[in-house]
């Protein structure tokens, strides 16, 4: 099995206020089947860019996200499954869930493990 990291990014779910229950237990429905079909890791929403801190290599801490960012992860789920294709359906119920576009990369092995 391998290991792959659905995302979107802040702000790209955009949906009326009225709507966010809805979504939520959409998004909270889907979560709950990927657990039940053993492929769930973990998962979660973000705060916003601004609550964010960058620790330097010399233990320097900033307030904020990397200056030159332009955009800010918002939210992700881990799963863990047989293939690409299966991560990309994954994905595509957590779109449909969250009303928003999500990307799909697969997590590096570590050859130490």
């Amino acid at each position: 099995m391998t290991r792959y990291l659905i995302s979107f990014d802040d702000g790209a779910m955009t949906f009326p206020e009225e709507d966010l229950r809805d979504v939520t237990d959409a998004a909270h429905a889907m979560m709950h089947e990927a657990k039940e079909a053993g492929v769930w890791v973990f998962g979660g929403g973000l705060t916003a860019p601004e609550e964010a801190s960058v620790v330097g290599t010399d233990g320097t801490v900033n307030d904020g996200t990397y200056s030159e960012s332009k955009q800010y992860l918002g939210g992700f789920s881990i799963v863990d499954v047989p293939s690409r294709e299966e991560a990309v359906k994954w994905a595509a119920k957590t779109a449909a869930a969250c009303r928003c576009a999500q990307e799909v990369r697969e997590i590096l092995h570590d050859p130490l493990v």
